[in-house]
């Protein structure tokens, strides 16, 4: 039998039995659909958690001191003369009481130098970002601006800024606000800090008011996203070497007074768990295309029962159990094939529609109707093998005797 009169025959048959071809197209719509959408939503979730990292900051690398009063002038120097390295800011971190229009709130207070601004990816609102010049300045964060007291602050406004030292001693000191921080375009918090609930000040200041030399943290930018890795291995080196930890302890976490990671240790953590999310998606997605399949199976094997008598009158004209098992699959082929375009179509729009919902990236690849038109002719080669292989092996006498 040739294919092209293979394909008439089939679509006739389809055609003349509507209700039934719906029913056994409704299982692999489901089915591609749901293997479209959660290959699309695979890909939106990875764009998603690469985008939220990389607002975090721009080749960052942060390190933290595990112990207190261990890094001073000196580790800032030792970083910023690691090659590779392009920006490096001290962090120092403390709770402090704010005062804007006699209303009092406790606020977190964050000590950097102007390099933050380039390392962090600091956007500004209103106004700008503090310099090494500035002793008595601030910017804040839009929370604190618009959220944490009864009215909002501006730039130019002025807020007082009140430390508790040990012994219940206050310092305090009036700032001037130059300037507001955009809200990040991310839900993650970059290296314990929320920019929208925090008041940054330059970092000698802080450490001047409380009358310490420390910093708690280092936040660096490296040259480019390729070599940050390299740079940050070269900084955790020479840490290491400085606070006497031997080479072969470098890579046990507990061995070193501080915690170094890096934007590609962060971007690798988060795409296996895109991947792992998106392994979830495809495989609850192959449940419901494996459940299609027994459906179309199940309707094949009533078409076949049901067209005992005409398989009998075809092979009493003459076609052979091949060309019955030819016709049996190519029908079943249609069916996937019609029900895997809808599918793919349905699956894109369901994508779509939740990535909006959720606010994520909508990731459309060219391969995705490829994949729903594969696996429906997988689905519909695999479930009409065995009711066509059934159909064919039909003696012709019996068949035309079924009632």
């Amino acid at each position: 039998m040739k294919f092209k009169e293979a394909v008439k025959i089939s679509i006739g048959s389809v055609s003349s039995a509507k209700l039934r071809s719906s029913l056994t197209i409704l299982g692999i719509v489901i089915g591609v659909a749901a293997v479209v959408a959660n290959v699309s939503l695979g890909g939106s979730f990875s764009l998603f958690f690469e985008k939220e990292i990389n607002a975090l900051g721009s080749n960052f690398i942060i390190v933290f001191s595990q112990e207190p009063n261990l890094f001073y002038r000196d580790e800032l120097e030792l970083i910023e003369k690691t090659p590779g390295i392009e920006g490096v800011s001290p962090i120092k971190q403390q709770l402090a009481e704010v005062t804007y229009l006699s209303q009092t709130k406790n606020v977190g207070i964050v000590g950097v130098t102007e390099a933050y601004e380039e390392t962090a990816n600091i956007r500004m609102e209103e106004g700008v970002f503090i310099t090494d010049r500035d002793i008595f300045s601030a910017v804040i964060g839009s929370g604190v601006a618009y959220e944490k007291f009864d009215r909002n602050i501006s730039a130019r406004n002025s807020i007082e800024i009140a430390f508790r030292l040990e012994g219940e001693k206050m310092v305090s000191g009036k700032f001037k606000v130059k300037g507001i921080i955009e809200s990040p375009d991310t839900a993650f918090v970059q290296g314990g800090i929320d920019r929208d609930k925090s008041i940054f000040i330059p970092v000698s200041t802080i450490n001047e008011m409380l009358g310490e030399e420390d910093f708690g943290a280092f936040f660096i930018m490296a040259e480019d996203l390729e070599t940050v890795e390299e740079v940050s291995d070269e900084v955790d080196k020479r840490l290491a070497r400085n606070f006497g930890v031997p080479s072969r302890d470098l890579d046990d976490e507990d061995a070193k007074p501080y915690t170094i990671f890096n934007q590609a240790d962060v971007l690798e953590q988060t795409n296996q768990l895109a991947d792992s999310l998106g392994s979830f998606l495809i495989a609850v997605a192959l449940i419901s295309l494996l459940v299609g399949s027994i459906g179309i199976m199940n309707i094949m094997l009533v078409t076949v029962t049901e067209r005992t008598r005409e398989i009998g009158i075809m092979k009493a004209l003459g076609f052979s159990a091949r060309d019955i098992l030819f016709l049996f699959i190519t029908e079943s082929v249609i069916l996937s094939l019609f029900g895997g375009i809808l599918g793919a179509g349905f699956g894109v729009l369901g994508a779509y529609l939740i990535t909006g919902f959720l606010s994520i990236p909508f990731v459309f690849p060219p391969y995705i109707f490829e994949i729903g038109f594969l696996v429906a002719v997988i689905v519909g080669v695999a479930a009409g093998v065995y009711p066509a292989n059934k159909a064919a092996r039909m003696e012709p006498v019996e068949a035309l005797r079924y009632e």
